[in-house]
């Protein structure tokens, strides 16, 4: 199919446009641009820098994608921007690229929903199916993981984490990794153990809700310190996957976990 591009429209001749992409009214498509197939971009879109969009994502008015960090250390140097297939990128979004000193790029997964309005500051790695409501933050250096949701107006701080499935809820302020399969919230955050609901939608088996359920009583309310904590849920849970990243992503934090 062939590719629409609005006559208002600017887009440069170096860039590169994939099979039936729609580039709407007063978008503006910079040299290094890179839109892979059915990409829809809807009016006054900007898309610049070093930057690639996967194959059927959507990007709704006044949008930025691609542009130079809001860092006092950014020089210019060369970085880049890379976002996956099926997203949908709702008004108002900014998604910053990379810095040279935080590995020079910007990277979002496949299937995610930015809601109007969010912002991924430069050099964060998000994952997959990942939902950010409106207006949420994220400082530099943030890393997602997959199919967890940042409330609305929530801010995550830089070099922060946020676990597999973690829920943050609305209005929070994230100073410290954010555990998986948790449920997030205040200002600065506090964890409330497992979300229970949030797993069983994604249909976990009632055991591993149930050892899970077991580890986070362990971190949080046994009267027992984070290393003492630990060490019992490797003796009594260690046959569980989903325990086994729990752990591991508590042992490899370097700002500390939300507690």
């Amino acid at each position: 199919m062939p590719t629409f591009i609005h006559q208002t429209a600017i887009v440069s001749p170096n860039a590169k446009i994939g099979a039936d992409c729609h580039i709407g009214a007063f978008s503006v498509i910079g040299d290094e641009v890179v839109l892979g197939d059915k990409v829809h971009l809807e009016s006054h879109v900007v898309i610049e820098g070093n930057t690639k969009i996967g194959d059927e994502t959507r990007v709704f008015p006044f949008v930025s994608i691609g542009l130079a960090p809001q860092d006092l250390k950014y020089q210019g140097e060369p970085t880049r921007t890379e976002i996956g297939a099926r997203n949908h990128i709702r008004e108002f979004v900014t998604v910053h690229r990379g810095t040279k000193g935080g590995g020079g790029l910007t990277k979002i997964g496949d299937d995610n929903l930015l809601m109007a309005q969010a912002h991924v500051a430069h050099d964060c790695q998000l994952g997959n199916e990942i939902i950010m409501a409106n207006a949420a933050t994220l400082a530099g250096h943030v890393e997602i993981a997959d199919r967890a949701n940042i409330g609305a107006y929530s801010g995550v701080h830089q070099f922060c984490r946020v676990g597999l499935e973690a829920f943050v809820g609305g209005y929070s302020v994230v100073v410290k990794d954010a555990p998986p399969f948790a449920v997030i919230q205040g200002n600065h955050a506090k964890c409330y153990g497992l979300n229970r609901v949030g797993m069983k939608r994604r249909g976990y088996a009632k055991e591993v809700i149930e050892k899970l359920h077991r580890a986070y009583h362990l971190l949080l309310s046994a009267k027992l310190n984070t290393t003492q904590a630990l060490e019992k849920i490797k003796q009594e849970l260690s046959d569980c996957p989903e325990v086994d990243l729990l752990v591991d992503f508590i042992e490899t934090s370097k700002r500390g976990v939300v507690k």
